[in-house]
């Protein structure tokens, strides 16, 4: 504003310094006003100039409209006061005629520091309570925002890119279940935060464990039905802060048995949703699963579909299956033959067909992720449905995995 109450209170206090003029008062050019500070703290920079220049001996006198634009801190006035007695210097309130020369004006002085110290107490309480209040009601009341939202007319609404970054995070956390893998995974993919920083560890649990994406907002650790959108479903939430129950070891332990997963990542419902590796427990034993997402987040699913769980070696059988069978089939060892020979590969078809011949019994003595890495040297995708199981193969994979045996069969030859 052009004109505002700090205007105000400087000609009020000009105005009384120059009735004094009579007894030499003359007011000085600097300035010392601190807008939009509290008065409820002495770190504010006006007043430590002031107080630089009290002790310079540059002021004799110090005027102000009310006492409370000085200070509403009893304590921190006191220290005040001390100040101007170690160097002569009077204190007058313009509105509140004193001054702290006198035993009187001492009096009033405390008595009005403790009514204005009162008032601040109160004006905090009732903006804590109209706050929790508020929240109460599910209101935003400002802060950072987070991703996934902006704030629009004082109220959070969706921002479908950063959305959809959310709910990628949960969903990847709960097939991971280790913030430290999804870290590196979204570091090397480019992914950034609502700043353009890329996400880290730290990031990612502030994520997962935000309420707000669940359509809440909590106050001091209560959480209550905000008026936002949810970005992520309560069966999410669920399953996720579920997981994250157990022990880091346990956890651990789970990454391990599942990270290969043979078709982790290649496996698909017939709606289109990826279907995780996991498994229960039972006694001593672990029993493994491929389980829809579409299942795991609750959503509703078209008419065949198919199963959203299905029992991981009886689905790893069929596809262990089709890839024999295609190897088996002579058609494809005469493709890796031209392919070779269009390449100028030296090679013969008696080799290829001992290479390919030997892969059931190199298969049973490989290490899970090797035989992962072959499964996606020959699969592009398995799709589960109503009518059964599809397997798309990869007929241009097996002259890699022809050049991986050879290579391997030259080298327990030369050993």
């Amino acid at each position: 504003m052009e004109f505002n109450s700090l205007d105000a209170q400087r000609e009020s206090c000009e105005a009384y310094v120059a009735s004094q003029r009579a007894e030499g008062w003359v007011a000085i050019r600097d300035r010392y006003d601190d807008g939009g500070w509290s008065g409820g703290t002495l770190d504010r920079p006006a007043l430590k100039q002031l107080l630089i220049d009290v002790e310079e001996g540059l002021i004799d006198v110090i005027v102000v409209y009310k006492i409370d634009r000085l200070s509403r801190s009893l304590m921190d006035f006191a220290r005040l006061v001390e100040v101007l007695d170690r160097n002569n210097v009077t204190f007058v309130s313009v509105t509140q005629s004193f001054n702290t020369t006198t035993s009187m004006g001492r009096l009033t002085l405390n008595i009005l520091l403790s009514f204005a110290q009162f008032e601040r107490e109160v004006i905090g309480e009732r903006i804590r309570d109209k706050f929790a209040a508020s929240r109460k009601r599910g209101m935003w009341m400002g802060g950072f925002v987070p991703i996934g939202y902006d704030v629009k007319d004082r109220k959070l609404v969706i921002n479908e890119p950063e959305a959809d970054k959310v709910r990628m995070i949960f969903e990847r956390f709960l097939s991971l279940g280790s913030a430290s893998k999804l870290a590196r995974a979204l570091q090397a993919e480019g992914v950034t935060n609502k700043r353009g920083r890329r996400i880290d560890k730290g990031f990612i649990y502030k994520v997962i464990n935000n309420r707000v994406y669940i359509g809440e907002a909590v106050h001091k650790g209560t959480a209550y039905p905000g008026e936002h959108t949810a970005i992520i479903s309560k069966e999410l939430w669920d399953g996720l802060h579920t997981m994250l129950q157990r022990s880091p070891r346990e956890r651990r332990a789970e990454n391990r048995s599942t990270s290969e997963a043979l078709l982790k990542g290649l496996i698909f419902s017939n709606s289109g949703s990826a279907m995780t590796p996991t498994y229960t427990r039972k006694g001593d034993r672990l029993y493994h699963y491929y389980v829809s997402m579409d299942a795991i987040q609750n959503r509703i699913t078209a008419p065949g579909s198919g199963p959203t769980r299905l029992s991981a070696a009886m689905v790893d059988g069929v596809v262990i299956a089709e890839m024999r069978r295609m190897i088996a089939t002579p058609e494809v060892a005469a493709r890796v033959v031209q392919t070779f020979k269009g390449e100028g590969t030296s090679i013969d078809e008696r080799a290829v067909v001992g290479a390919l011949t030997r892969f059931d019994d190199l298969w049973a003595s490989l290490f899970p992720a090797e035989q992962a890495r072959i499964t996606r040297l020959l699969v592009s995708r398995v799709t589960v449905g109503s009518a059964g199981i599809a397997v798309d193969l990869r007929h241009h994979g097996v002259g890699s995995l022809v050049r991986d045996l050879t290579a391997s069969k030259s080298q327990e030859a030369a050993a």
